[in-house]
């Protein structure tokens, strides 16, 4: 079996499902960029689950969660029905176990907006096992960058590493006239660091970002909508540059930059 790609897809706003941005219709195209048929499950890791230690989602039928407050009644209408795969979140917990990392899994944890927002859009059918893995807010780049590292094998077992975060993700300082506002200089300047940074497979360079790039402080205050990408990129085949398959701006500083890793 051909090693499937890595992806990190930029979520956005919960409204990316019903709006009709650049990066919705992107999304759409998600299974021309990985084929169905090749997929035997999908791990999900979103920026919207986190724990103190990596934690699989085991749900046989993981419920779509709503974790957002204040938005249009026909988001909370939305369902994402896909199956869960149990046995290979025990196992994937095992692997991470057997690399030193302290992992366990959850048979509750559905799938949060991070998760089923580009699965809804790009994969419809629902008919993939899906489940999650957290990310941990309070380790550094390095750690997911190593847990993606540990899950690498998985993309030749019919295992699709999505990771869903933000490029940017600084909601205080977001345009609120609307998606189509002007994109902001710093903003921007982080976006195209990062995209050099990715395609010429910089990753000492992405580990310290913090250091490194271009007002990176100000793009993210907190780590927790970046750290996906570091799992996509751990687990990615070394050397090997990113594709970027979409870049746009939304609200003036929420990038939209999605990858692909092979």
């Amino acid at each position: 079996m051909t090693a499937l790609p890595t992806l990190f897809i930029s979520h956005g706003a919960p409204t990316t499902v019903l709006s009709g941005t650049p990066a919705h219709h992107f999304m759409k195209t998600l299974q021309d960029v990985v084929p169905p048929e090749d997929i035997r499950a999908i791990l999900a890791v979103s920026a919207h689950w986190e724990t103190d230690q990596p934690m699989l989602g085991a749900a046989r039928q993981p419920e779509t969660i709503h974790d957002f407050y204040g938005f249009p009644q026909p988001l909370y209408e939305l369902r994402y029905p896909a199956p869960g795969d149990p046995v290979l979140a025990a196992e994937i917990a095992d692997r991470l176990n057997q690399a030193g990392f302290k992992a366990a899994i959850d048979p509750r944890q559905g799938l949060d907006h991070g998760a089923w927002t580009p699965l809804l859009l790009g994969f419809p059918a629902a008919d993939i096992p899906v489940l999650q893995l957290s990310v941990q807010p309070h380790r550094d780049p390095a750690h997911h960058y190593a847990l993606g590292q540990a899950l690498r094998p998985l993309r030749e077992q019919g295992v699709l590493v999505l990771a869903s975060g933000s490029l940017t993700h600084n909601l205080r300082e977001l345009d609120r006239r609307g998606p189509d506002a002007p994109a902001q200089a710093w903003a921007a300047a982080f976006a195209d660091w990062v995209n050099a940074a990715l395609t010429e497979r910089r990753d000492e360079d992405m580990v310290a970002y913090r250091s490194r790039a271009p007002e990176a402080q100000r793009n993210h205050p907190t780590d927790e909508h970046f750290l996906p990408l570091f799992v996509a990129l751990g687990a990615a085949t070394p050397g090997q540059p990113a594709q970027a398959l979409h870049r746009s701006m939304e609200f003036g500083s929420l990038s939209m930059d999605s990858y692909r890793f092979s």
